[in-house]
Parts: C-alpha cells; sequence; structure tokens
C-alpha cells in the first residue's frame, strides 16, 4: 500500500486517510507535484494526524471541506488538539468514474461498489442500474473497492473511484466522469509539525503567506461575534469562511473556525492583536499561501 512518485533525491512520507489511489493521494500528488512522496495509508482520519505527531510521517493531507457536503467537522476538531499547523492548502474536483476489469462491460455488471459519499454523487447515473436489480454496496474506501476488484478478480463487479485508482489497480474504465454535479471541489489541508516544516519547504516552492486559519471561543455577550467581524473588517481582513463547532462539555457554547484573506501581513497582525483581548483561546492554525481551486 505504498506509492511513490520520482523527481527528488529524498522521499517525503504522506499519511492519508484511504488507500492508494483515493483522492487524498491525487490531493498530495498535486500538492507535491514533481516530488518523491510515499504514500502512508490510514483507516482513520485520527491515525493520519497521530503519524504525523509522532514523527512517523512528514506531512498529512486532509480533506477539511467539499463544495457540496460542507465541512468535515470532525477533522477541525482533530488539527484544532494535534498542535499540527497548516503549511498549505489543495483544492481537488471529485470526478468519479466506474471502472471494472478488462473485458467487462455494463451487461456484465451486477454489482457496483464505493463510499457511500461516491454512490450519493454518482445518483442520477446509477438509477438505471437500480433498476435493473444491479447491487450498490457501500464500502470503507473508493480505491479500496478498486482494489478489491483487481486482486480478487471479480468479474461483474465495478467500482466508483478515481481515474488513478484504475491505473495503480490495472482496471478498465467503462465510464469517465459519472458523478452527477461537475463543480464538485473538496479542499485539502497540508499539515506538518514544527520538526519537519524545513523539509517540507525543500518539496514545495514557498510562497508568501496570505491566508490563514484561526480559530477561538467567545463569551454569551451580545454582539461578541459581531464585534469581531467588525474588527477585521477595519483592518481590511477578507473572511473567506467562518465554521462554529459546539465545545464538548459547554453546552450552547462554541468554537469558531475562520478562515482570513490579508494582503498586508503587517495589518493582519495588527488584527489579530486587536481581537485577542476580545475572544477565548485565541489559536492560529495555520499560515499559509491560497491554493487555487480551478
Amino acid at each position: 500500500m505504498i506509492n511513490k512518485t520520482t523527481s527528488k533525491d529524498t522521499s517525503l512520507s504522506v499519511a492519508i486517510q484511504g488507500f492508494q489511489g483515493a483522492f487524498h493521494d491525487m490531493a498530495a500528488r498535486k500538492f507535491f507535484s514533481g516530488s518523491s512522496i510515499e504514500i502512508l495509508p490510514c483507516f482513520t482520519f485520527k491515525e493520519s494526524f497521530n503519524l504525523v505527531k509522532e514523527l512517523k510521517a512528514d506531512v498529512a493531507v486532509v480533506a477539511i471541506e467539499n463544495s457540496l457536503a460542507g465541512s468535515l467537522l470532525p477533522n477541525y476538531a482533530l488539527l484544532r488538539n494535534s498542535e499540527l499547523k497548516i503549511f498549505g492548502e489543495v483544492y481537488l474536483r471529485i470526478e468519479q468514474h466506474l471502472m471494472a476489469l478488462d473485458g467487462q462491460d455494463l451487461e456484465n455488471i451486477v454489482e457496483i461498489q464505493s463510499h457511500p459519499l461516491a454512490i450519493i454523487q454518482c445518483e442520477e447515473f446509477l438509477e438505471p442500474f437500480r433498476k435493473k436489480g444491479v447491487k450498490i454496496i457501500d464500502t470503507p474506501d473508493t480505491a479500496l473497492s478498486a482494489r478489491e476488484i483487481s486482486q480478487k478478480r471479480l468479474t461483474g463487479v465495478a467500482a466508483l473511484a478515481s481515474s488513478l485508482a484504475a491505473e495503480i489497480y490495472g482496471l478498465s474504465i467503462l465510464r469517465h466522469g459519472v458523478e452527477t454535479n461537475k463543480r464538485n471541489f473538496t479542499r485539502f489541508l497540508v499539515l506538518t509539525s514544527n520538526e519537519k516544516f524545513e523539509l517540507i519547504q525543500k518539496h514545495h516552492q514557498v510562497q508568501p503567506a496570505n491566508k490563514a486559519s484561526v480559530c477561538f471561543s467567545l463569551s454569551h455577550k451580545v454582539g461578541s461575534l459581531s464585534q469581531i467581524l467588525s474588527v477585521l473588517a477595519f483592518y481590511n481582513i477578507n473572511l473567506t469562511k467562518i465554521q462554529s463547532a459546539p465545545i464538548i462539555g459547554r453546552e450552547w457554547e462554541y468554537f469558531f473556525y475562520v478562515d482570513l484573506m490579508f494582503d498586508d501581513e503587517k495589518m493582519y497582525i495588527s488584527s489579530l492583536d486587536a481581537i485577542r483581548p476580545l475572544t477565548d483561546q485565541l489559536q492560529i492554525l495555520g499560515e499559509y499561501p491560497s491554493g487555487n481551486n480551478q
């Protein structure tokens, strides 16, 4: 389950949730294009965080939000508690393909496997198959579905997965781009530890930071959030995202996760100094160059 792409002398170990050929794998390859990377598959997001915290992986690539499904709230909590820093971000358009063993065609297919989210994304395409009695089976991972078909030589079974999975596991794509919505993007964060930060810089061209992710909690006072927003606007800071999440054990209190865009670093620093007295537990999760979702 190890994948390497070639170019640099030293390989970079990248922990991902999922298997080789998953969309996390594609996001890692896109971000570290031209570098040699070693994929470390993990069954859970928590496991991928832990590998980096324990210095068993150099970096983790973690999905944080999807343009259709919204935010992955558990990953925000993992990030806040991990002490890892956001090094960068990458946007990936999610394209699902129907694939099977060589020699199979649509008439042979009696079962289609994939992750539940992938199945939801392809409901329009799958509806005629359901009407014909084709079984639609949930699995833990899109790439795992493709791998199982390849390794077990399953005839009559197809998977919904990435083009990379088809390439890695030697499957034929029966239908390309079967996702219903063609503007389906996932945003991935690239996370690392302080100890590995300089190493990561050698594998990715460093650009000036113009984006930051911060989190904080607020007291139960009228207008407390609007105060924060007003201060940020005064310093010409653009909010690209604000996400609330409940604080466990403190009913009806929330952490706010905010993504900020800025042109002037001094103004950004001043804005944080200005809001710090108005917040509780203000934490900078990372300062990094903005990604590109095109």
